[in-house]
């Protein structure tokens, strides 16, 4: 079976939001045919949406996968319950976790359940910072270089932690 490299976009803001990401990583690392290839520094940033929150610490995670992209979905989404995660209909509230596939080899996906790229990934600081941290010239399918993009994405607040 043909391994993908897979990046996928750690948040959380709740319950101890530097634990959260350095479990879920460890999570991530634990599944079935998936091995991590590079893990970027961790971002401070203020919450999208509803400013009534914690500011979120996020990270990007590179990894090489067997597992399809709508499978790793589900593994990442199993994670986010495990830690507490609770969806609720309201969009970008508090969460202990939120786990995205951004990137999944060069697919172009688009399914009710998953997009990839992921759909704000060229906009958003925390997402494209530490992506583009971890692979400088990586190619985003019909996008460009994650160089090219973040050259119009302002931080936006967003901290790099040491």
């Amino acid at each position: 079976m043909t391994k993908e490299i897979a990046y996928i976009g750690l948040g959380s803001n709740l319950a101890t939001p530097e634990i959260q990401i350095n479990t879920a990583r460890n999570a991530i690392t634990a599944l079935p045919e998936v091995s991590e290839v590079a893990f970027s520094s961790l971002y401070r940033s203020p919450p999208m949406g509803p400013q009534d929150q914690p500011d979120y610490i996020n990270a990007v995670m590179a990894i090489t996968t067997g597992l399809p992209a709508i499978q790793l979905l589900r593994q990442l989404q199993q994670i986010e319950l495990d830690h507490g995660r609770v969806r609720k209909d309201e969009r970008w509230g508090a969460r202990t976790l939120d786990l995205d596939i951004l990137l999944y080899g060069q697919q172009m996906i688009d399914q009710p359940d998953l997009i990839v790229p992921h759909y704000g990934l060229k906009e958003r600081a925390f997402v494209l910072y530490p992506l583009q941290e971890i692979a400088p010239e990586l190619e985003v399918p019909g996008q460009g270089t994650t160089t090219e993009l973040l050259a119009s994405c302002p931080l936006d607040g967003l901290v790099r932690l040491s």
